[in-house]
């Protein structure tokens, strides 16, 4: 079972999407500790939006479509289950 997740940081008002086969907490802990990469900007990153998928590679299209809208106003009505 993989994962397609939405991350909000409201100091940032920024939006992460991303997509995982491990347990999605652990996957979160990570974003929150110091690493390279986008999350780092921010400790404030709560998880907002979830889909199910059963394998990496249908999660990896649907992160991949999600992402390809560049709408902000999309994922809020993607997150508020109007999408």
């Amino acid at each position: 079972m993989c994962i397609v997740y939405i991350l909000h940081s409201e100091s940032l008002d920024k939006f992460y999407i991303g997509h995982t086969c491990e347990d999605i907490k652990e996957r979160i802990r990570k974003h929150l500790i110091d690493h390279k990469g986008f999350t780092t900007r921010s400790k404030d990153w709560k998880l907002m939006y979830t889909e199910d998928f059963e394998t990496k590679s249908e999660a990896y299209a649907r992160e991949r479509e999600i992402k390809k809208w560049k709408s902000k106003k999309r994922v809020k009505r993607l997150i508020d289950n109007d999408e």
